[in-house]
Parts: C-alpha cells; structure tokens; sequence
C-alpha cells in the first residue's frame, strides 16, 4: 500500500520508524511545511517525492492513505481534504482543537474510508492489560491517578528542534490521558471540572493543570499535568483498585510489590490496526466515531476551565 507522510517533526519520524518495518508499506511521497526540513526528511527515509503541497502529494499514482503529523491546528482541514481526495486517513492526536472542529472530522467516516486518530495508550500492552482486568471484572477501581509533566516554556518538539505552532496542554497532551480514562472506565455520562494555571508570558498558554474526573461507578480520576517541571518527560498512571494496586511508568506495569506484569492482550501496534482496518473494511480501535466522546469530555473540561 502506498501512503502520504504529512509533516517533517518528531512524529513524523516516529512513524517512519514503524513504517519502515512493514513490509507491505511504502510511503511514496511526503507533505511538509519547511522546506529544508522537509527535504532532509525525505532523504533521510528515502521517500522518492515530497513537496509543502498537501493536495500535490495526495495526488500522486497508487496512494491511498495518508498519516497527518503536522501542527494541531491544521488536521481538521487536513483530514477533510484527504477523505475529499479518496484517502483514507490517521490523525495523531488531536482530531479537533474544540468540539466542533471534532465533530467534523467524526462526520468524515460517513464517506466509507478509514479515518482514525492515534490514542495511542489503548494500544499500549501494559494499559490494555489494566483494561482488561477492569474489563473483565479482575480488578474494581477506586482511584486512577495519572501525572504528565515536561519543561515546555519554549516552542520546541519533544527532541528539543524549534516549532512553527504551540502546543496546547488540555486539547493536546491531556487528550491522551483523557482518553485512557474514557476508555479504562468504559462508561457515559462522566462528571468533570479542572482548573488551569496562569497563561505563559510569551506562549499564552495555561503551563499547569488539574483535572477530576467521576465515572457513572462513582471510580475518580486525578490527573496533574504541569510544563514547568525541571527534567525529562514523565508520564505516570497508579490504579488503586480494591482487588490491587497497579503502576504503569517507564511503558511497564508493576504490582504494589513492584512485580512486573506482562499483558495477555498486547493486541496490533497502532499503524498495523489503521492498515488492518483498511484492508478488512472494519473500524479500528481509535475510529474518530469512536472517540468523539473523548472531544466531549474535553470540551466539558475546557467549559470548566473558562468558568474559573
């Protein structure tokens, strides 16, 4: 199969990483946005073709799919011009900046293709094993408690390069972690609240974050997101159930005792589930349809953030 990489940064690359291990995979062409970047990106993959037109590159022989990588702000618009174009398509988190822009994107399924974004935890083995205990009535959860934090008071990417856009800490970061929750508690009707910190001087940004969630089981979730913290990025979740009390930092799932567990549902990495999709005809795991609820529950957090 023939596919469009959108975006020359960091995710991008990440992609490539995994796609040049899938045999049945060729990236033919690449969208980029700088143009130096963009050249030195093809020739480091190897792509035959790249150009800053999104439209030229979608249009060349055999592709058939695109993966968008490219800044938050432009995959709304992205995406539909790809579903225009007869392509189908994976957006790296988010689909939407709001609720809105979400909704379009989850209207593009409605034109038979593909159209799924990378929530990436729910393919990650030591959180679907959480799931599947909670799933499977293994474990009852009292209490998620999930921290995220970087040192980001500057545009950069996650490998220090400068960027073009800024990232946003609930729309962007806390998407993944809010999806997680969605999805381990697998229920509707959550209740939210979350305040923010003051804005960034230069970036205009909230730079910290808390957040509450409440499922319909009465299980809470606390998560803490900062972009002042001084180190490396941490990412860290602890489900304190009644049956266990579970760790996941480092990609690894521990016990209270700290006994690593190993996942029985590691399941298809992320890329494979998109192509798998399109090949069967079936929606992925992360189908936009399927996670437009998480948009919602953003859009509620950003009400209560508003609010004060």
């Amino acid at each position: 199969m023939k596919v469009c990489m959108v975006g020359e940064g960091a995710m991008g690359n990440a992609h490539m990483s995994t796609l040049s291990q899938m045999q049945e995979i060729e990236v033919v062409t690449v969208a980029g946005g700088l143009p130096n970047d963009t050249t030195a990106f093809a020739e480091k993959w190897k792509i035959p073709h790249h150009s800053l037109s999104l439209e030229e590159c979608l249009s060349r022989d055999g592709v058939e799919a695109a993966i968008l990588t490219s800044p938050n702000q432009i995959h709304a618009d992205q995406a539909a011009l790809c579903v225009e174009m007869g392509k189908h398509v994976l957006i790296e988190i988010p689909m939407g900046l709001n609720l809105e822009e979400s909704s379009r994107v989850a209207a593009l399924e409605d034109s038979g293709l593909v159209v799924m974004v990378c929530h990436s935890l729910r393919y990650a083995p030591a959180h679907r094993e959480l799931r599947r205990r909670v799933a499977e009535g293994e474990l009852h959860p009292h209490h998620l408690v999930a921290h995220t934090y970087f040192l980001r008071r500057e545009n950069v990417n996650m490998f220090g390069n400068p960027r073009t856009w800024t990232d946003d800490l609930l729309w962007h970061q806390a998407c993944h972690t809010i999806d997680y929750i969605y999805w381990l508690f697998g229920n509707e009707g959550m209740q939210t609240w979350a305040q923010a910190g003051p804005l960034h001087d230069k970036l205009q940004i909230p730079m910290d974050m808390t957040i509450g969630m409440r499922s319909n089981t009465g299980a809470l979730a606390t998560v803490a997101m900062s972009f002042n913290n001084h180190g490396t990025i941490s990412v860290d979740f602890r489900l304190i159930g009644e049956e266990n009390t579970y760790l996941i930092a480092g990609g690894k799932l521990t016990d209270w005792e700290g006994n690593e567990i190993e996942s029985k549902d590691p399941g298809p990495g992320q890329d494979q589930d998109f192509f798998n999709a399109i090949k069967t005809g079936t929606k992925p795991l992360t189908s936009v349809g399927a996670c437009l609820p998480v948009m919602g529950l953003l859009d509620s957090l950003q009400q209560s953030i508003d609010a004060g």
